[in-house]
C-alpha cells in the first residue's frame, strides 16, 4: 500500500529539525526567502549544503533564477522570524534586520549561523526542487537554536538540553 500524505507527515514529526530562513534575491533584486527545515550538509570537501525548495513557493521562482542563496540558522529567540518567513506575505523583509552578503544576499541579524552558498545543481523531487549550495562565505554567532519538532518549537540550551 502507498503511504499517504498524511502518514507521512505522521512519521516525520518525529525528527527533529533545525530551523532555517534561505534567502536570495530575485530577478528585479528585491530580498525573497522562506522558511526551511529541509536542509542538510553534503560534502565537506568541497564543502556543500542542500535545501528542498517547494514549487508552490512565493520565492521558488527566485531561487530557480538567482544561481545563490543564503542559509540562516535560527537561534532560539527567533521563532517569529521562522513564522514570518513561513507565510505568504510579500513584506516578509519588512523591519527585519538584515545585511548584504557577498553576493547581495540577505543575511538575517543574530543568527546562530549564516552559509552563503552559490548554486551547482538542482534536482527534481517530487514537488519540490533540491538546490545544491557550494559554500563560499559563513557566519558563525553561535547560541542556542531553534528546534522544530512534532509540530511545536523548542528550544535548546548550550549544553543540547531542552
Amino acid at each position: 500500500m502507498p503511504v499517504s500524505a498524511r502518514e507521512f507527515r505522521a512519521a516525520l514529526r518525529h525528527f527533529p529539525a533545525g530551523v532555517t530562513v534561505v534567502t536570495t534575491r530575485d530577478a528585479q533584486g528585491r530580498p525573497c526567502g522562506l522558511t526551511a527545515s529541509a536542509f542538510t550538509s553534503v560534502s565537506l570537501d568541497p564543502p556543500l549544503v542542500l535545501v528542498c525548495v517547494d514549487h508552490a513557493a512565493t520565492a521558488y521562482p527566485a531561487f530557480e533564477a538567482c544561481g545563490w542563496f543564503a542559509v540562516n540558522v535560527l537561534g532560539k529567540s527567533q521563532e517569529h522570524l521562522s513564522r514570518r518567513f513561513a507565510a505568504s506575505r510579500p513584506d516578509k523583509f519588512v523591519g527585519v534586520a538584515y545585511r548584504e552578503g557577498q553576493a547581495g544576499l540577505p543575511i538575517l541579524e543574530d543568527v546562530v549561523a549564516a552559509l552563503e552558498c552559490r548554486l551547482v545543481h538542482r534536482y527534481p523531487g517530487g514537488d519540490h526542487t533540491i538546490f545544491v549550495g557550494r559554500v563560499e562565505g559563513t557566519t558563525i554567532a553561535g547560541g542556542p537554536p531553534l528546534v522544530y519538532f512534532q509540530g511545536g518549537y523548542h528550544h535548546l540550551d548550550r549544553d543540547g538540553r531542552t
